[in-house]
């Protein structure tokens, strides 16, 4: 394996393992059904750890947004509720593109196209809540679809949930231009998101 490769591969591990153990975070500090200061305080610290690792985007603008919630040094009772929300989607699996990671600047179809995986050839990129990105691939290859890297022949680009209002900054942002880019040149290609694309697959 390549270095290159290997760093990639290594990366999404972190990823996954990071977005896991962020769900077992959120699902203890809502088990009492309140967000205390020290809680917070704690998810801060946990947050700005793995901040340091790796540059993940789902805990990239959660630490945004809980620093600016801590910046007085005060969890006052609306942001206690706000977070107690957020955590409570993220322990869920119903993290939604729109919430605090301010996605919607990512360019999916408006109306969003109906998605058939017979025959159709899907490329998937970010983070997605239904799993590692093999497992997207694996659903839409047991439909009958297929599932590679972003060609001419892609159908849809599928965007994970985790996607962030500074995509173009992202790694992961070069296949959304490539996309927008076959789509200017004349191409039909769908650019769609994790949550559209899951009614479709289950």
């Amino acid at each position: 394996m390549s270095e290159d490769l290997h760093r990639i591969y290594s990366r999404a591990r972190l990823d996954d393992r990071q977005i896991n153990e962020l769900i077992g975070l959120a699902h203890g500090l809502t088990a009492d059904g309140v967000i205390n200061q020290a809680e917070a305080e704690y998810l801060q610290k946990w947050l700005v750890a793995h901040q340091d690792v790796s540059r993940n985007p789902v805990t990239s603008n959660l630490l945004t947004r809980v620093n600016q919630m801590l910046v007085d040094n005060v969890l006052d009772a609306e942001e206690s509720r706000e977070l107690f929300e957020t955590l409570q989607k993220i322990s869920g699996g119903d993290f939604e593109l729109g919430e605090i990671l301010k996605s919607s600047t990512v360019p999916l179809d408006a109306p969003p196209p109906s998605v058939v995986c017979k025959d159709s050839r899907f490329c998937f990129t970010g983070t997605f809540a239904f799993g590692p990105r093999s497992e997207c691939e694996n659903a839409v290859i047991t439909r009958g679809g297929q599932a590679g890297s972003l060609t001419m022949h892609t159908n849809y680009l599928v965007i994970g949930v985790y996607a962030t209002g500074s995509w173009k900054h992202s790694s992961w942002g070069n296949k959304i231009e490539r996309a927008l880019e076959i789509k200017a040149g004349g191409t039909p290609i769908a650019i769609v998101g994790e949550q559209h694309w899951l009614q479709f697959v289950r």
